[in-house]
């Protein structure tokens, strides 16, 4: 009867103490949440209240097992899972609390700061940040798990005496992937390209989505995503409309007949950028920048807080500007005079 009492006792006794520690952590948690609302930090690391139950409820277990008497004739395959399962357990609340900790310094970051560049530029170093912690986490914690296996151990000291040669032939197959790594640690502190800024690449501009340790992606204004590896953003030149501000001047053009109200167009154009929300009001202009047999270019000069609101100036001053001349003044259109040409004045 001992022999069933005891590890059913240990067991029991195992899980009441973790559900009860799980519920304590949560309630302290809770009550530091409350009391220290300047900051999301205890209320993010709720979150690591299950991987730190199975670390302590792995914990007491592989510390009692063999005395316990759970499963006797299997002690050492026991001892085993339990060394493995605390080793995972231990990574799964090191990521937790890592992810915590990173969100929180983020929110409290952006909650203070109002120039948006700045977020974007901390926001795309904490996730860097972020994916390179739980990448070595990961990696120790596979180490040491496959540590735990004899074997495992006399491989490792064979292949440390040739250390030298792998390395070399490690470092030429892994030549791509490490670059692309040094240059996303570059992009993330180097603040090139950041998160949400508005860029174009092989003609094609877009948002930064994602930046990863080895590959960036780009959302275009179609929905597409354009993946590329990071690497080629420290390579080769690329144009960053966010840097150094978001803020952009654009230009549209027409092709209007000689006649054309140019003084008129001036009035109008300012009449048209008044109703425009987008329009920041930073300036504007119309002037005539060529001339043809046929026709004069006029082009027209306005301003946006981004490229966004940018492209939808352009679009409306362009229609409503050639609506109000079609309406009001369709001599100012182009075309081909068919009458007879003006004689030259006698001398």
């Amino acid at each position: 009867m001992e022999t069933v009492l005891r590890p059913v006792t240990v067991v029991g006794g195992t899980l009441v103490i973790t559900l009860v520690a799980g519920w304590m952590l949560d309630l302290l948690l809770r009550r530091a949440d409350a009391r220290h609302s300047e900051t999301p930090l205890w209320g993010l690391l709720r979150r690591c209240r299950l991987p730190f139950q199975v670390v302590l409820c792995t914990s007491l277990l592989r510390a009692a097992y063999r005395k316990a008497g759970i499963l006797p004739d299997h002690a050492f395959t026991v001892g085993r899972t339990l060394t493995l399962v605390l080793i995972a357990s231990v990574a799964w609340l090191a990521v937790r609390v890592a992810t915590a900790a990173v969100d929180s310094t983020y929110a409290r970051y952006a909650a203070v700061t109002q120039d948006d560049a700045r977020v974007r530029r901390v926001r795309t170093q904490v996730t860097l940040i972020h994916r390179v912690v739980t990448a070595v986490v990961v990696v120790v914690a596979a180490a040491a798990m496959l540590l735990t296996f004899p074997p495992m151990r006399t491989v490792g000291a064979s292949m440390l005496a040739s250390a030298g040669v792998l390395g070399i032939v490690a470092g030429i197959a892994a030549q791509s992937s490490l670059s692309n790594l040094f240059a996303g640690l570059q992009i993330a502190f180097g603040d090139t390209v950041r998160i949400g800024d508005t860029v174009v690449v092989d003609k094609e501009w877009g948002k930064v989505e994602e930046i990863t340790l080895t590959f960036l992606t780009v959302r275009t204004w179609d929905e597409r995503r354009i993946t590329m590896p990071v690497s080629y953003f420290t390579s080769k030149p690329y144009e960053n409309w966010s840097r150094g501000g978001a803020q952009m001047t654009g230009t549209i053009f027409w092709h209007l007949d000689h006649s054309a109200p140019l003084d008129l167009m001036r009035e109008q154009l300012r009449h048209i950028l008044e109703d425009i929300p987008e329009w920041d009001a930073r300036g504007s202009s119309l002037v005539v920048t060529d001339t043809t047999p046929h026709t004069v270019q006029v082009r027209a000069v306005v301003t946006a807080k981004d490229a966004d609101d940018l492209w939808t100036v352009r679009c409306a001053v362009r229609e409503r500007l050639i609506t109000w001349l079609v309406t009001h003044h369709p001599y100012a259109l182009p075309r081909i005079a068919a009458s007879e040409a003006v004689p030259r004045p006698e001398a």
